[in-house]
């Protein structure tokens, strides 16, 4: 089981760590001005729900250690939306 843990450290960032059979990966993330306003979600949950998109695609350890969202995402996956 994977869980996904969000804590808001600034206005627009984040810190994720993500836990796994033991072990966790951390991740800094920004998010973009409005992107959470247009998806009219809270910011912690577009974070959470991002993080639970990237994992469905890849590792946890091939997620990048810190990005943007959605800019890096739509990068990688343009087919990212939430």
């Amino acid at each position: 089981m994977v869980e996904v843990k969000v804590e808001k450290i600034g206005d627009v960032e984040f810190r994720v760590r993500v836990q796994e059979e033991g072990n966790e990966t951390a991740h800094r993330v920004t998010l973009d001005k409005g992107f959470a306003d247009e998806l009219d979600l809270n910011p912690e949950e577009v974070v959470r729900k991002s993080f639970e998109f990237l994992l469905a695609r890849e590792p946890k350890e091939s997620i990048m250690p810190s990005f943007s969202i959605p800019t890096t995402i739509l990068k990688f996956f343009p087919d990212f939306e939430l």
